[in-house]
């Protein structure tokens, strides 16, 4: 059972599981065999010893020299005795019995002698003293890239193996990580802060100095959330004080990039106060690395809220010219009225040879259409009207920040938007000189439609129109990375987010994926065209079980959930025997089994938390949207500044992740998990959560969900039930983009090979970098019956499925963004860049870019041969409809964690909001694992009962039951960690009894 180690070991590196790691010796048969089989040179060795005990031991001596490499004195030392499955599997090798092994560890010289006369024959040498400094710096060659004890530690062990030395005590091991760690630490702080002048010093310090009640420390840090004109300024204010210290971004390469992350972390995390408590040397590094990461979000903060400003503009106008013509409805219906009586007018006069003047007089009247004739104007410039020209009613709006925008940051392009450029230098140009005009030649880099509504009819451009036009273009190039920001994160050059082609071929090689297009297409062409013949010849005998082909059009029988009275009463029975249990017990029961809690380390040490009822109430305040403050109220055992400082130093997205990863994989390794699947098929859907009043979360509206602005926890469910990946995005974003990164990026034991969404989350760019990246990708189209499938060949080879026939898939774009798709799927393999910030770059070009529609056209390849898939195969169906239904069974559970606040997101930030996201997730993941160890609890004790319980009911149980879990009401968690351990099940007295 893992555990966190105990908080009496101050200054600790280590757990106790670690420490156990270090040394660990295999019980598994396999493992044995593979450390712990002796070659005859061996088997010579040993033999030379005429007593059996001597053999034993000798043996045994030299196994553990080899691994982990210790004398048997020393493992006797640390363990006290020697592990069984090791002795039994050395002994069996050589004909002996571990009893044999009788009285000779007892004789100390003997032992001693033989594992000295051993290590000399394998070339190995004892630890000495003078071995300190040699150690130190192995494990500052380590630390130079991070602070994880286990890591350090292993790094000093396989030093000491390659230098042919045997492994010191523990405590010798960890003391000189301890010390090269600092040693490490100590030569990162100096590398960041080795070339600042006097000047910059002075600023630094001064940073702490009170600038209207707070620091300016705290003042830069304190970033705005809301999009709002004067935030952006306000952001470009702080930006301007940043660059003034004048630090260089090249400092960062001086250090390993993991590190400077940690120092990055360390400064964001830490009050002001805590950093200005640091000695000289660490307190200036840490703020110069904050510095360099402050430039790079405060530009993109910056760009960010404009682009929300900038959609707004012309969201708005669309509305407004959306209710501007709705308004005219009644209107346009009398008006249509009256055209058709001309028309009907105007047909008879002909038919008659009547004058037709006249005849429209007297039907219609010719001043009923005088008087709708300015009527039909106002209408008909309505309806043509772009927004373009209502969004210039918001210009007030866009000149409170874009002239500061533009003056603070400095835009790059390639040779391709050189126009946007010269059109940013004339704008930045006109706000210096105040001038109104624009010049003949302005440069336009916009689409043409708009072109034509700047110039008026005089020959004129209209300021205006121009200015709105071009920042809102500007807008668009810097979303797909045609325009990048220099110093920026999310504003980069496109191509600075790709792996270089030789670093990105042999991640591409080991996928299986061919260097050139021609073969790709060859084979991909050669399995399409036999399956485009094959399923014409099964459609044409009606022999698709589920699918009926008429009036050119497929009919799919939808998938039905069939009830099955014999696993519902089996559910209900298991649900019974379920021990009633508080949320506190349970998530304590399951941090001892699985030890999820290590994960969450703390920032500035490093070490594990040592209260372990702060740290769970932390997250539990997180999953149920109570906050900390109410959560210190409803709780005992826990106060509001504990939980305060274990939210600062503890509470990290990398340490959800870890933790998760941690549960996700315990669970996967009980045997009972397997009832619902291996582990290799997941599903994800979004989440709805209303945000607070416009202003504060943000948020945006899907009219889906109704008028209210939120957010959607888009979550990924493995087969087993378990979640193991969240994503919090915008209520109005597409979810395809984030369907490949919990598939990429969850860093669990899962090996997820097909996966499946709704229609939301399916696009053809999804089913290319799913099929090139190796899983199978299988949503349920709401619309399957009007998508077209996509030949290779000429659409004439399939005569009989022309109607169903989409265009011919463009090869030679393929062939000719070859190298370049490779070099993406290469890079999203690698986790060189997320899946979903390379999809919305591709999505945001004004015109397709020519990878994006490569993307594409391998996309309809695929979406074709899973179409087939998904009409000949009804199992699939049936898979995916039950694969979706265990997101739908969390989505439950998730409505009866989450129930503060009245489940609304009230925290400003994006990093708030995805530990809302990830607590719940870890609470989810806790309750599953849970429900699994109880689960087959309860049925072992049916089946010890002679009562049948079939495996293929109990797989339409599920994990996700919360009947039995009391999630409100006081939280005691002292009494919590006191009653942790298995509980018994809920059975009736007389089943108790027997």
């Amino acid at each position: 059972m893992a555990k966190i180690a105990a908080s009496g070991r101050l200054g600790q590196l280590l757990t106790e599981s670690e420490h156990d790691q270090i040394l660990a010796i295999p019980t598994e048969r396999d493992h044995l065999a593979r450390l712990y089989s002796f070659e005859p040179s061996d088997i010579e060795i040993i033999g030379a010893r005429r007593e059996r005990r001597n053999q034993l031991g000798v043996a045994l001596q030299l196994a553990l020299l080899r691994h982990p490499g210790i004398t048997l004195a020393q493992l006797i030392q640390d363990r006290g005795a020697i592990p069984h499955d090791l002795a039994a599997f050395v002994a069996e090798q050589l004909g002996l019995h571990v009893t044999d092994l009788a009285n000779y560890a007892a004789r100390d010289q003997t032992m001693t002698d033989h594992a000295r006369e051993l290590a000399a024959r394998l070339g190995l040498r004892g630890p000495t003293r003078a071995d300190i400094p040699f150690m130190i710096e192995a494990a500052r060659k380590m630390a130079w890239a991070t602070d994880k004890g286990m890591t350090i530690a292993t790094g000093v062990v396989t030093a000491l193996r390659e230098a042919r030395i045997l492994l010191p005590s523990i405590s010798t091991i960890e003391r000189a990580s301890s010390a090269g760690r600092a040693r490490a630490r100590k030569q990162a702080a100096y590398a960041l802060i080795a070339d600042l002048s006097t000047e910059q010093v002075r600023a630094l310090d001064q940073l702490f100095d009170d600038a209207g009640g707070t620091s300016q420390l705290a003042s830069l840090k304190t970033i705005p959330i809301a999009a709002k004109p004067d935030h952006i300024r306000q952001i470009l204010d702080r930006l301007r004080q940043v660059r003034k210290i004048g630090i260089s971004p090249d400092v960062a390469g001086r250090i390993h990039a993991d590190r400077f992350r940690q120092y990055v972390r360390e400064g964001r995390a830490s009050p002001a106060y805590m950093i200005e408590r640091y000695i000289p040397s660490r307190r200036r590094a840490t703020l110069v690395a904050l510095l360099v990461d402050l430039e790079e979000r405060l530009t993109d903060n910056a760009l960010e809220m404009a682009d929300k400003l900038i959609g707004s503009i012309f969201t708005r106008a669309k509305n407004a010219q959306a209710r501007s013509y709705a308004t005219t409805s009644k209107n346009v219906a009398r008006l249509m009225l009256i055209f058709r009586r001309t028309i009907d007018a105007l047909t008879d006069a002909v038919d008659t040879g009547e004058d037709p003047i006249e005849a429209l007089d007297a039907s219609v009247g010719w001043n009923t259409l005088l008087r709708a004739r300015p009527e039909v104007a106002t209408i008909a410039a309505t309806a043509s009207l772009d927004p373009l020209t209502v969004a210039a009613d918001r210009y007030a709006t866009l000149r409170k920040f874009a002239p500061d925008l533009l003056e603070a940051l400095q835009f790059r392009a390639g040779k391709g938007s050189a126009k946007t450029i010269a059109a940013i230098e004339m704008l930045r140009d006109l706000n210096r000189s105040g001038k109104r005009d624009l010049p003949a030649d302005a440069p336009m880099p916009f689409r043409k439609e708009w072109r034509k509504i700047v110039v008026g009819d005089d020959g004129k451009i209209n300021r205006r129109l121009w200015e709105i036009a071009t920042i809102a273009h500007l807008r668009n190039k810097l979303r797909s990375g045609d325009v990048w920001v220099e110093r920026s994160a999310g504003y980069r050059r496109f191509d600075s987010y790709l792996l270089s082609e030789p670093k990105a071929t042999p991640i591409v090689s080991a996928l299986g994926l061919p260097p050139t297009a021609s073969d790709w297409l060859e084979q991909r062409g050669r399995e399409l065209d036999w399956r485009l013949k094959k399923f014409a010849q099964r459609l044409k005998r009606d022999a698709l079980e589920g699918v009926r082909y008429r009036d050119d059009r497929l009919q799919i029988s939808p998938v039905r959930t069939i009830a099955m009275p014999d696993a519902e009463m089996l559910a209900d029975r298991l649900d019974a025997m379920m021990p009633r249990i508080r949320i506190t017990e349970l998530l304590h029961e399951v941090a001892q089994e699985t030890g999820f809690l290590s994960a969450f380390t703390n920032l500035r040490t490093g070490e594990p938390c040592p209260n372990e009822n702060a740290l769970l109430a932390t997250i539990l305040a997180d999953a149920t949207n109570l906050g900390l403050s109410r959560m210190a109220a409803a709780s005992q055992g826990v106060t509001r500044d504990q939980l305060l400082w274990t939210h600062d130093a503890y509470i990290r997205d990398d340490s959800y992740r870890a933790a998760l990863a941690v549960l996700i994989n315990a669970h996967h390794r009980l045997p009972f998990s397997r009832i619902w699947g291996d582990g290799t098929t997941s599903s994800s859907d979004g989440q709805f959560f209303r945000g607070a009043k416009r202003g504060a979360s943000g948020g945006d509206i899907n009219a889906r969900y109704g008028v209210d602005h939120g957010f959607s926890f888009y979550t990924h469910v493995s087969d087993q039930r378990a979640p193991y990946h969240v994503n919090v995005i915008s209520a109005a974003t597409h979810e395809a983009p984030y369907v490949l990164d919990g598939l990429t990026s969850h860093g669990t034991d899962l090996k997820i090979a097909e996966h499946y969404t709704d229609t939301g989350g399916a696009t053809d760019h999804v089913f290319a970098l799913c099929a090139m990246l190796g899983f199978r990708f299988c949503p349920r189209l709401r619309d399957f019956p009007d998508r077209r499938l996509a030949p290779i060949a000429p659409v004439t080879a399939y005569p009989s499925l022309t109607p169903l026939l989409g265009k011919r898939i463009r090869t030679d774009i393929i062939g000719e963004q070859w190298d370049d798709v490779l070099r993406l799927v290469g890079s999203i393999k690698a986790g060189h860049v997320a899946p979903s910030v390379m999809l919305r770059k591709l999505a945001a070009y004004e015109r397709q870019n020519q990878l994006d529609v490569a993307l594409q056209e391998i996309g309809k390849i695929e979406r074709t041969l899973f179409m087939l898939d998904w009409l000949e195969n009804p199992d699939l169906r049936r898979r995916c409809h039950a694969g979706l239904n265990n997101s739908e069974q969390r989505h439950a559970l998730t409505q009866a964690i989450y129930t503060f606040r009245q489940g609304r997101i009230i925290d400003r930030s994006h990093e708030a909001q995805q530990y809302r996201a990830s607590g719940l997730n870890l609470v989810i993941a806790a309750i599953v694992y849970w429900n699994t160890i109880y689960m087959d609890a309860a049925v072992q004790h049916l089946r010890s009962t002679s009562v049948a319980v079939p495996d293929d009911l109990l797989a339409h149980t599920s994990p996700v039951g919360w009947e039995h879990i009391a999630f409100s009401g006081d939280f005691l968690w002292d009494r919590a960690a006191a009653s942790a351990g298995r509980k018994a099940l809920n059975l009736p007295p007389d089943s108790r009894a027997a």
